[in-house]
């Protein structure tokens, strides 16, 4: 049996002074349609540097830009066709970054962020997101509970394997 095709894709758990994370409202068309809330970040190019396709991916969706290294601390695989276009699934590596407040403006346009099906950004409370009730989702789906471990905990000793 061959190895699954999976999309390796780099994201950030991006929190503020307030321990607010800053998340992106990600409109998904297929299989069904569906409004995600997502820490920003994207698909690593082919011989990308994982944290080089970080700071692209940041600075392009929402203007931040990285001075050191920030430690991994979550990693999500999901195999399911159709999860991801051209994919059997995805593997998503998660990094912390710790900053100040801002307005997010990225270097991609409106259009730019539409083609990627990105239509707005939003600070979340974490525990706005455990008692959110609405129509949207979190990836991944139970995001309220690492969250608010590595809140509690800090950076954890090894990576944290996160479900769908």
């Amino acid at each position: 049996m061959s190895s699954p095709n999976l999309r390796h894709s780099v994201r950030a758990i991006i929190l503020d002074e307030d321990d607010r994370v800053l998340l992106c409202r990600c409109a998904v068309p297929d299989p069904a349609p569906a409004v995600v809330w997502v820490a920003p970040g994207g698909g690593v190019e082919p011989g990308e540097p994982t944290l080089a396709a970080l700071r692209r991916e940041l600075l392009e969706e929402v203007g931040l830009v990285l001075g050191a290294d920030p430690p991994h601390v979550w990693r999500q695989r999901v195999e399911s066709p159709g999860y991801v276009a051209g994919h059997d699934g995805v593997v998503n590596d998660y990094f912390l970054v710790r900053t100040e407040s801002f307005d997010p403006r990225g270097t991609l346009s409106d259009d730019e962020l539409a083609a990627e099906n990105i239509s707005g950004l939003r600070w979340w409370r974490p525990q706005d997101i455990a008692a959110y009730r609405g129509p949207d989702l979190f990836s991944p789906r139970d995001l309220a509970t690492p969250l608010t471990a590595l809140l509690a905990h800090g950076v954890p000793a090894q990576v944290v394997r996160l479900g769908l």
